[in-house]
């Protein structure tokens, strides 16, 4: 069977791998000149930025994903776990968080008398919901409630608070503002505020603090670069330079797909773009999933400004990883999903990761990453990433006391408009949907075009959601998918 990809992100070469393992003849078409979708790179006068994706959380995933194909992580990159897992600036004093657990409790109890053994009942809690949600929830496709409906994972799904917010849940265990903005930090930059965000996600705390966080010697892009090499191995063929126009249909079939003024014949097509992309540019009307409206009424995680600045000197006062948490936390949230603004005084974070690797800065020089999180309702320009980019260089200086303005040798920004015309990007979204109750499981858009029988759909916008590890399971749930409706179509 021949099958045709569109896009080459996590989950794209997750399928790719998944489906030429299925003996499968693959092609993976790129619009872009370099494979890897937001996991791209960008080399600059010797400095190498990550522009896309820099935290490595639930190592797990990666490691079962190599281990499907006989292969390990240390295959194709090392690992190498971060202590501290990242540095927290908050207004009045900063914090490293520690990778060890004992140490970890001493913080909390620092904060609050008592905390440390609230931690392990929160993290045992949140451990069983890492365990059912990564195992029995995110690797369904979610078509049917039917797939949920046995003792069992009924049973599982009640320890998972779908229907608490994972505010109040965390407010059952702690009361210092610190630990609670600590807790709820993932889910604020990569999806919802709090309040609307089931209790489910404490996973996430789980995969911050029990699993570690990480850090691949020479950047992400290095698990792009193993996953495109497995995939070659496993024979898939790539397109670069080869933005798919349109999806052949007939009757309702897929035919095919256009890259380049030319048809390529597909048994499957499977969309690793963006989803709202693939139906409303590349499908006629009667034969897509959702209306434009429906897309409109959909909560998006938010968008990002983003910086890329290399240093002619290295600076000290920050950490591989650097949240700052030093303005106010429920201001910032309701800027970006309730009156969709640009933020007055927003949260940040900085990613220095020369610290850890000298590979990706000339020698004595600094690599550094800037996001600020954004309502995707927005409309960016030079002025205002400019304006925004001194703002938050001013916070830096108040906090370690180096302005680095004057020591900047490279400099370039990514915002709104270039998630548009880099990645086809549904309102310029960096994350895709946010994890809201109405957009779980079989609430998100369907991995399957209910109007075509040949047409799939993978990545952040469909389930498990977004995120890496997500993305790479989404390439194995449709992969695996396709292989059981073959198998069907096969018997009758």
């Amino acid at each position: 069977m021949k099958v045709s990809i569109i896009g080459s992100g996590f989950s794209s070469l997750s399928n790719a791998c998944y489906l030429a393992q299925q003996d499968h003849e693959v092609h993976v078409f790129e619009k872009n000149k370099q494979l890897g979708g937001r996991a791209q790179i960008k080399k600059l006068d010797g400095f190498t930025f990550d522009m896309g994706p820099s935290w490595y959380w639930m190592p797990d995933v990666f490691e079962k994903f190599f281990a499907d194909f006989g292969k390990k992580v240390s295959d194709y990159y090392q690992l190498h776990r971060l202590n501290p897992s990242y540095r927290v600036f908050w207004p009045d004093n900063q914090d490293d968080i520690p990778a060890n657990m004992e140490e970890l409790k001493v913080y909390f109890e620092k904060y609050e008398k008592g905390s440390a053994s609230k931690l392990e009942a929160f993290l045992k809690e949140a451990k069983v919901k890492y365990e059912v949600g990564m195992g029995d929830f995110v690797t369904k496709p979610s078509l049917s409630f039917t797939e949920f409906m046995s003792l069992d994972i009924a049973r599982k799904g009640l320890s998972l608070d779908l229907f608490k917010p994972i505010s109040k849940h965390i407010r059952q265990y702690f009361n210092h503002p610190k630990l609670i903005e600590l807790l709820e930090f993932p889910v604020l930059f990569l999806g919802a505020k709090p309040q609307n965000t089931p209790s489910l996600y404490s996973l996430m705390n789980y995969a911050d603090m029990a699993l570690g966080t990480w850090y691949p010697m020479g950047g992400m892009n290095k698990i792009i670069e193993g996953m495109v090499s497995l995939a070659k191995e496993l024979g898939v063929v790539f397109h670069t330079n080869a933005a798919v126009t349109e999806i052949v249909v007939e009757g309702k079939t897929c035919l095919g797909i256009k890259s380049n003024n030319s048809f390529f014949g597909s048994d499957v097509v499977v969309s690793g773009a963006d989803y709202h992309h693939t139906e409303q540019q590349l499908l006629p009307a009667k034969f897509r999933n959702y209306t434009p409206q429906y897309w409109e009424k959909r909560t998006m995680a938010p968008s990002s400004l983003l910086y890329y600045v290399g240093l002619n000197k290295k600076i000290e006062g920050i950490k591989h990883h650097n949240l700052f948490f030093d303005e106010s936390f429920d201001i910032h949230a309701t800027e970006i999903y309730d009156t969709h603004q640009w933020p007055e005084r927003p949260l940040f974070y900085v990613c220095n990761p020369s610290k850890t690797d000298t590979s990706i800065a000339p020698k004595g020089k600094e690599n550094l990453f800037f996001l600020i999180p954004v309502s995707t309702e927005l409309k960016d320009n030079e002025p205002t990433k400019k304006r925004y980019f001194n703002m938050i260089c001013d916070r830096l200086q108040k906090h370690i006391g180096v302005d680095i303005r004057p020591h900047i040798e490279v400099y370039e920004s990514f915002a709104h408009s270039d998630f548009v015309s880099e990645y086809n990007s549904f309102k310029g979204n960096a994350y895709g949907l946010a994890n809201t109750l109405k957009q779980t499981a079989i609430l998100k858009p369907k991995c399957k075009n209910t109007k075509l029988n040949n047409l799939y759909y993978t990545g952040q916008l469909t389930v498990p959601g977004p995120g890496v590890p997500p993305s790479i399971i989404s390439g194995k749930v449709v992969a695996d998918l396709i292989k059981k409706e073959q198998i069907y179509e096969s018997i009758i």
